[in-house]
């Protein structure tokens, strides 16, 4: 038997401290193939025209449409307990870096 696994067939996961901080990010920029979803998360500063991707994460097609559903049932669950998520319109932000997507 693996050792990341119980004898329930659970996986064991592990958070390192680092990772456990957190990045944050206040955009995502969304691309893909045939065979992978690619995310980009970037945190653009007000006034700065730079800026950087801080996590990139690349999914199968299977675990983009996995994530998606938890997404939204966890904001369901969110606007439940806490009310409706008011989505205010932005300015969009000019996208020279390469492909662009949507998130």
């Amino acid at each position: 038997m693996d050792e990341n696994q119980n004898q329930e067939g659970q996986i064991n996961i592990e958070l390192d401290e680092t990772v456990a901080d957190g990045t944050y990010s206040n955009l995502a920029i969304i691309n893909h193939s045939i065979s992978e979803f690619i995310v980009d998360f970037i945190n653009v500063m007000p006034g700065v025209p730079k800026a950087k991707v801080k996590s990139r994460i690349i999914l199968t097609p299977q675990h983009a449409k996995r994530l998606t559903k938890a997404l939204l049932d966890n904001v369901q669950k969110f606007e439940q307990a806490n009310g409706e998520i008011k989505d205010y319109e932005q300015p969009p932000i000019p996208m020279n870096f390469g492909p662009t997507g949507e998130a």
